[in-house]
């Protein structure tokens, strides 16, 4: 086993990188170096954004939380859990998170860390015996930290992902690692994983010596009140109010039963959460729980660990992300001149986002239960007026997905035939819009 460390370490100098194996924290915001949002930043105006975007079905539900020095100043839904069963959808309406999960598992880690029971270069092989590589000598130099930021080394982007969207079992999907090509040695190079982000859930078992659900339940999802969420299929489905996903049909939006599939990976996708959780995990990673979340193990979770040039893409990102990296279950963003600390989830029926300008102590969660890509534009509505930048009709962009998007469906024809209401997620396929 590899020897305990801290995440409580030195702050480094400015300019200063951390070395590849071994994230640290890099800075901090005092309260005199954070600068004030724009004197025009309207909530009001945002919750009748997110009203209008429900208005006639558009998107069946949405909800969404701002949050700004340590506030809540916003945490309300809109629209319906269920086209077929209406209920409104409230601050206590469960979503799905899909890849907004690989946030808890980098906390969940980091918080074994700040213990001093795993560092970040402990070794993924001393913890998963079973775990393996085409190469033997790499796979003893797979770290904690090339998990989280998706530098195993792999060659493939997401591989594995069409076996469980396949219904195959995690450890057997996860014994194929063993086959898959690489393209660099680990930590040397970027490529986005489901499967192998997974193996984290391991090594936090191995760590602790208990399940990787019950310990996010114990360490994170209890002491920050985030008293709605879960982990898994039976999570959701046992809450009191939660959100049915929904995929286009011929005849409007139909919803669905939740996919297993992707459940089964509960590190990289298995969280769900109401929006009143999503501000309370807002004000903790905004620094304002620093009784569970330490203001330098944020530092080190939210510091870019490696390039993602391929987010440079269409829509906001194109016209305002000036440069883009993984940090350890987060995206970094130079968002016009300032950083953004975001990450984007899409699975069959679910979307959602979150984003934090720790230069302005402002945190953002929208979460919606359909495939549209509408809402998409109102984060980057939301972020223009924080800083004051010109306005932009982002609400009429359509916004990939891209790497978080856990669907692996393509395909554009059109189904023979509508689906049908209430049919199973486990059959359904739909394209992302």
């Amino acid at each position: 086993m590899a020897l305990p460390s801290t995440a409580r370490t030195p702050t480094l100098a400015p300019g200063a990188l951390p070395p590849p194996a071994q994230p640290l924290p890099y800075r901090t915001y005092d309260a005199t170096a954070r600068k004030p949002l724009a004197a025009d930043f309207d909530v009001a105006l945002f919750e009748a954004m997110a009203e209008q975007l429900v208005q006639g079905q558009r998107v069946p539900g949405l909800a969404m939380a701002i949050v700004h020095e340590g506030r809540i100043l916003s945490a309300r839904g809109y629209g319906v859990t269920d086209v077929v069963r209406p209920q409104p959808v409230d601050a206590h309406t469960v979503f799905r998170l899909a890849s907004l999960s690989k946030a808890f598992a980098g906390t969940m880690a980091g918080l074994l860390v700040n213990d001093g029971s795993l560092r970040w270069d402990s070794r993924v092989a001393d913890y998963v015996p079973g775990f393996q590589l085409q190469d033997p000598q790499l796979t003893r130099q797979v770290t904690v930290a090339d998990l989280l930021s998706h530098r195993v080394g792999l060659k493939a982007h997401n591989a594995f992902d069409r076996d469980i969207e396949g219904n195959a079992e995690y450890y057997t999907v996860s014994q194929k690692l063993g086959s898959a090509e690489l393209a660099c040695a680990p930590g040397e190079c970027y490529a986005y994983q489901n499967v192998a982000f997974s193996l984290i859930g391991d090594v936090v078992f191995a760590a602790s010596g208990n399940f990787y659900e019950q310990e996010v339940q114990r360490r994170v999802f209890k002491p920050l009140g985030m008293n709605d969420a879960s982990l898994g299929l039976a999570g959701i489905e046992s809450s009191p109010r939660w959100a049915r996903p929904h995929v286009r049909s011929r005849n409007g939006w139909v919803s669905l039963r939740p996919k297993p599939t992707y459940y089964r990976l509960p590190p990289a996708a298995g969280v769900n959460a109401s929006i009143s959780d999503m501000a309370q995990w807002l004000l903790a990673h905004t620094g304002h729980r620093p009784d569970v979340l330490p203001a330098p193990l944020l530092a080190t979770l939210h510091a870019p660990v490696v390039s993602t040039p391929g987010e440079l893409r269409s829509g906001w990102r194109r016209d305002r992300v000036q440069a883009a990296s993984y940090a350890l279950g987060w995206r970094v963003f130079d968002y016009a001149g300032e950083e953004l600390v975001f990450h984007a989830g899409a699975v069959q029926g679910y979307r959602g986002m979150t984003a934090m300008l720790p230069g302005r102590d402002l945190g953002i969660a929208i979460l919606w239960n359909s495939e549209s890509s509408l809402p998409s534009g109102l984060l980057p509505t939301i972020l223009d007026r924080a800083l004051g930048l010109p306005p932009e009709r982002w609400l009429d962009v359509d916004v990939e997905f891209g790497a978080d998007n856990l669907m692996v469906e393509r395909s554009t024809e059109q189904p023979e035939a509508p689906a049908k209401r209430g049919s199973s997620g486990t059959t359904a396929t739909a394209s992302p819009r």
